[in-house]
């Protein structure tokens, strides 16, 4: 299973360099990116993507306020922030909205793309794990 992931930040130039960094992470696909806010909120809700990667400092609405927004939602997305504003005041926010991590942009290939590759393995063994009941029952073993 695909692990789908929603890039959110107002920086097109940022927004293309973690979108080729990701390509050439297994079991990931970018479903879409958005550039502010209100643009996050509409494009996941209609892409419902497993990952929202959500720059915190945005025109017209944080990404924290879109997290908040989020956790109201049926099927919450898992959110990971990525920042220039790297500091103990973003992090305790981060954490309270049960985001998976804050990542620095300076340092995003090394910090960004392990925590990518170990969610996609994660996805993909949450398949491995549903079919695993339907491919037993097929060859006659109960579980």
């Amino acid at each position: 299973m695909t692990l789908r992931i929603l890039l959110v930040d107002d920086n097109q130039t940022f927004l293309t360099a973690v979108r080729q960094c990701l390509a050439m992470v297994p079991g990931t696909e970018v479903v879409g990116q958005a550039c502010d806010g209100p643009d996050a909120l509409a494009k996941a809700k209609v892409l419902q993507p497993d990952l929202v990667l959500l720059d915190i400092v945005m025109p017209q609405m944080s990404g924290l306020q879109v997290a908040t927004q989020m956790q109201s939602w049926p099927r919450v997305p898992r959110i990971l922030f990525l920042s220039l504003h790297d500091n103990d005041s973003y992090r305790a926010a981060a954490q309270e909205l049960g985001a998976v991590a804050l990542v620095g942009k300076a340092n995003f290939v090394a910090d960004l793309m392990p925590i990518v590759s170990s969610l996609a393995a994660q996805q993909a063994a949450k398949k491995t794990d549903a079919t695993a009941p339907k491919a037993c029952a097929s060859m006659g073993i109960a579980l």
